[in-house]
């Protein structure tokens, strides 16, 4: 599999890009490779518990639908920012850009905010991740998670203190080869377990579909690389072609994955597969590659947040007179916002119960906005009369149901997550 990371931009300010004409260049099989990469994440370790909750039937019908809005709602983004571009706006580049472009300061507010949410999402799922898997290796069980990540925390401080993602490359190859290696062995052992479909379930409620959506959805989060990647390509007209063909070999991974580890494991499927595997040599090679990778790719994807916090405080009053009279406060006053951000997000990882029920709530609230709302939102408000009827009443739907199923969807995961405490 792919490395979990969902930033992967070769420069030092990664939130400040050149100007479009100067990224194109990127290939065919580069972009393909680069859609995969932004993608998938953590999520996909979730999806046979996802089949659990839900069923099989409902757990396959949720990663489709979520596959095919996602795909849909990407293209919203480019097809939007291909019409102001038209109008003589350029340098859209990010999907804070956008929202500036569509609805001025409260759009790239709102947007950039959803994006910090649902990048410390990931991180804190990240944490949960490592925490219970040290805990089953060395105490042999995952009761001990917090202590885990208290352990970690200091060293992901430190690595906060490198200011570009160049230099933090070399852990992403790492992170690269672990995953890989990992996700190989846990997909062989799955496979060596498999009971049969016999106990399988196809339906088990509809509370459960909520649930297997929210994970689904989260399991597709990239939108804030979408526009980035399509402007990186050196032909961009084929970028859809290019991005449907990633979605179909994602699907067909996350489908394959959730499938085959519910089918090995039955009603006793974990919310981290991993947690499944008997405790044996080569499980624990698997937990520790996975936590290494996910600790290495931890400060790629706590990058972007550290710029957009710091990119607010270079602007405020306080920082511009502090560091008039006194320039020696400069890196101090940004390497304490750093740790206190990371502090922050593992105080919020130690206090999570349940993995699965966290990454359903982040896929049911901030990457649903992101995915389904905002583009639609978007869309409307940059075409306004130049769609056709129909697709106005697709628009308003997605923002409709989009919001409903936040609302729900969040209802419904906290209401697991007290059950299963």
């Amino acid at each position: 599999m792919a490395a979990f990371a969902k930033v992967k931009v070769d420069d030092s300010r990664p939130l400040l890009l050149p100007e479009r004409s100067k990224l194109g260049g990127a290939s065919v099989t580069r972009t393909f490779g680069n859609v995969i990469v932004s993608i998938i994440g953590t999520g996909v370790l979730g999806l046979p518990y996802t089949f659990h909750v839900s069923g099989w039937v409902s757990g396959i019908l949720a990663i489709l639908s979520s596959a095919v809005l996602s795909y849909y709602c990407m293209l919203l983004l480019v097809s939007s920012r291909n019409l102001l571009e038209e109008r003589g706006c350029n340098n859209i580049l990010t999907y804070g850009d956008l929202g500036s472009h569509a609805y001025g300061h409260i759009g790239q507010t709102l947007v950039d905010v959803m994006v910090l949410i649902s990048q410390i999402g990931c991180c804190v799922a990240y944490l949960i991740f490592i925490g219970q898997n040290l805990s089953s290796i060395f105490m042999n069980n995952t009761g001990m998670q917090s202590l885990f990540i208290c352990i970690i925390l200091p060293m992901q401080i430190l690595l906060a203190f490198v200011r570009s993602l160049s230099g933090l490359a070399p852990f992403s190859i790492l992170a690269d080869i672990c995953n890989v290696l990992a996700m190989g062995v846990v997909i062989k052992d799955d496979l060596g377990s498999l009971q049969g479909v016999d106990g399988a379930v196809a339906f088990k409620n509809w509370s459960g579909i909520p649930f297997a959506l929210g994970i689904a959805v989260f399991s597709y989060e990239g939108f804030g690389m979408t526009l980035a990647l399509e402007a990186s390509m050196k032909k961009p007209h084929l970028f859809p072609r290019v991005l449907a063909q990633a979605f179909v070999l994602i699907t067909l991974l996350y489908i394959a994955f959730g499938l085959i580890g519910y089918l090995a494991f039955g009603d006793g499927t974990k919310d981290i597969i991993t947690l499944n595997l008997p405790n044996d040599w080569s499980t624990i090679v698997v937990k520790a590659g996975l936590c290494i990778a996910l600790a290495f790719t931890f400060p790629v994807m706590m990058y972007p947040v550290h710029e957009m916090v710091e990119s607010k405080l270079v602007a405020c009053s306080f920082y511009q007179r502090k560091i008039a009279t006194q320039p020696v406060y400069d890196r101090l006053l940004l390497n304490g916002i750093r740790v206190i951000i990371l502090l922050i997000t593992g105080a919020i990882a130690i206090m999570v119960p349940v993995f699965g029920v966290f990454v359903s709530f982040v896929g049911s609230t901030v990457c649903a906005m992101l995915a389904f709302v905002f583009p639609a939102f978007f869309h409307l408000q940059v075409f306004k009369n130049r769609i056709s009827t129909w697709q106005w009443i697709v628009d308003l739907v997605l923002i409709v149901a989009g919001i409903a199923f936040a609302v729900y969807g969040t209802y419904s995961t906290c209401s697991s997550g007290v059950e299963q405490v």
